[in-house]
C-alpha cells in the first residue's frame, strides 16, 4: 500500500479538535489557516453571526474558472453516552483501521486533501482546487449557505463540487432533503378529574404525532416502485417528546420535534402545509375550551434535496476518476443539495462507510484512505493538464 503517513498525520490533527456541533470549530479553522498561509495560500473565513464558528474556503492554484471544490464539514456528532474503547479525540490505529470521532464522517476527506496541498502547488495547476470547510452540518446544514454564496460571488465559476461524505468512494448524485420542526402545544391545566374544564397538551400533541405517522404511511402506500431511494418515499418521524408535570394534572405543555426527509420532486412546504392545516384544526378545538390554548410551530432546519440530473459534469468527473460506470443515491441529507441549489454541478464521493457515521468506535480503513488519496492525486493531474 502507498505511504499514508502524511494523510494519517493530518487526520490526527483534525480529529484532535473536539468540534462537536455544540462547540466552536475555530481552533481547527485557525490550524488550517496557518498551514495554508505557510504554503502561500490565502484562505477566507465566513463566520457565523456571533463569531464563535466559521466556514473557511481557500483557492489553491490560479484564480480562474473551471476549478473543483472539495467540500467537507468540520463538525461532528457528540460522543457522550457512547461506549468507546479508545479516546475519540486521539486517532488510534489497529490493524488496517483508524479509530476516532470524525474519521469517517468526515474529517478524513478534508485531511487527505490538505495533506496534498504541497503536491497541488508543485503540479502547476491550470485550474484551481478550492477547499470549502463548513460548520454545523450535523445539526441541519446550517453553516454552508453563507460560504456557498460567497464562493459563488467571489470565486471564478468552478466546474464541479465534490462533497466528501463517506460513500466508500462510490459516486452519489442524489440525496433527500431535510427539514425539522419543533411543535409546542399549550393546554389548559386543571385537576385530572376535571377533564371537562381542562385541555391536555399531551393529548393534543399525541393527535398531531399520529397525523405525522399517517402522512408517512400514506406516502409509503403510494411510493413509486422505480424510485432509487431507500425507502422510496418522503419520511416523517417524531423522536423527541416532552410533556406534562404529574399524573393527576392535565398537561399544560407538550413539546415534540419532528424530522422530514423529502425525496427530490416532493416539496417539503406542501408536506408542512398539510400538517399545519391539521394543527390549526386541533388548535381551534382547544381554544373553544380555553383561549389560552395554542399550537406554535418553529422550523429549526431546512436543507434542500439533491436531485439526480441527466447532465452532471461533477458526477461524470467522479466516475472517470474512480472508474465507476454508475451512480447511486442516499437517504441521508448533506450539503450537496445546497451547492446544487446555488447552481453548482455537484457530486458526493468520499472515503469511509456511512455505516460508521455517528457510531461509537467510528473507524475508517486504510484502504479507503489510500483510495481517497489516489482520487485527489488523479484530480490534481487532470487540473494540471
Amino acid at each position: 500500500m502507498t505511504d499514508l503517513s502524511d494523510q494519517i498525520a493530518w487526520i490526527e490533527r483534525l480529529v484532535a479538535h473536539d468540534t462537536t456541533s455544540s462547540k466552536s470549530n475555530l481552533a481547527l479553522i485557525e490550524e488550517v489557516e496557518a498551514y495554508l498561509a505557510g504554503l502561500g495560500v490565502t484562505s477566507f473565513r465566513v463566520p457565523n453571526e456571533d463569531g464563535t464558528k466559521a466556514n473557511l474556503y481557500a483557492v489553491v492554484g490560479p484564480d480562474v474558472g473551471g476549478g473543483v471544490v472539495l467540500s467537507g464539514h468540520t463538525d461532528v456528532v457528540p460522543v457522550e453516552g457512547q461506549d468507546w474503547d479508545t479516546d475519540p479525540w486521539t486517532v488510534a490505529q489497529k490493524n488496517d483501521r483508524l479509530y476516532g470521532r470524525g474519521v469517517a464522517d468526515m474529517k478524513s476527506f478534508s485531511a487527505i486533501g490538505l495533506s496534498l496541498v504541497p503536491e497541488m502547488l508543485e503540479a502547476g495547476l491550470k485550474r484551481p482546487i478550492i477547499f470549502a470547510l463548513s460548520y454545523d452540518e450535523e445539526i441541519g446544514c446550517l453553516g454552508a449557505p453563507s460560504m456557498i454564496a460567497e464562493i459563488a460571488n467571489k470565486v471564478p465559476a468552478p466546474s464541479a463540487v465534490i462533497v466528501g461524505e463517506p460513500t466508500s468512494m462510490k459516486v452519489i448524485d442524489g440525496h433527500k432533503g431535510i427539514a425539522s420542526y419543533r411543535v409546542t402545544v399549550t393546554g389548559y391545566t386543571t385537576h385530572s378529574s376535571q377533564t371537562d374544564r381542562g385541555v391536555s397538551a399531551v393529548e393534543a400533541a399525541a393527535r398531531l404525532i399520529t397525523k405525522i405517522t399517517e402522512m408517512r404511511t400514506a406516502r409509503e402506500r403510494s411510493a413509486e416502485a422505480d424510485s432509487p431511494f431507500d425507502p422510496p418515499y418522503s419520511t416523517m418521524t417524531v423522536n423527541v417528546v416532552h410533556g406534562g408535570t404529574q399524573l393527576n394534572i392535565m398537561a399544560g405543555e407538550a413539546v415534540f420535534d419532528w424530522d422530514l426527509r423529502a425525496v427530490p420532486g416532493e416539496a417539503p412546504q406542501e408536506i408542512f402545509d398539510e400538517f399545519e392545516d391539521y394543527a390549526r384544526g386541533i388548535e381551534t378545538e382547544m381554544r373553544s375550551r380555553s383561549r389560552d390554548c395554542k399550537i406554535s410551530i418553529e422550523q429549526m432546519t431546512n436543507a434542500p434535496a439533491f436531485a439526480p440530473a441527466a447532465n452532471n459534469p461533477a458526477a461524470d468527473l467522479a466516475k472517470a476518476i474512480t472508474g465507476h460506470n454508475s451512480t447511486d443515491v442516499v437517504a441521508y441529507a448533506a450539503e450537496a443539495g445546497q451547492f446544487q441549489e446555488a447552481g453548482f454541478s455537484t457530486v458526493i464521493c468520499g472515503p469511509g462507510s456511512i455505516d460508521q457515521a455517528h457510531q461509537p468506535n467510528e473507524s475508517i480503513t486504510l484502504e479507503q484512505v489510500a483510495a481517497s488519496k489516489d482520487f485527489i492525486r488523479k484530480l490534481i493531474k487532470r487540473l494540471a493538464a
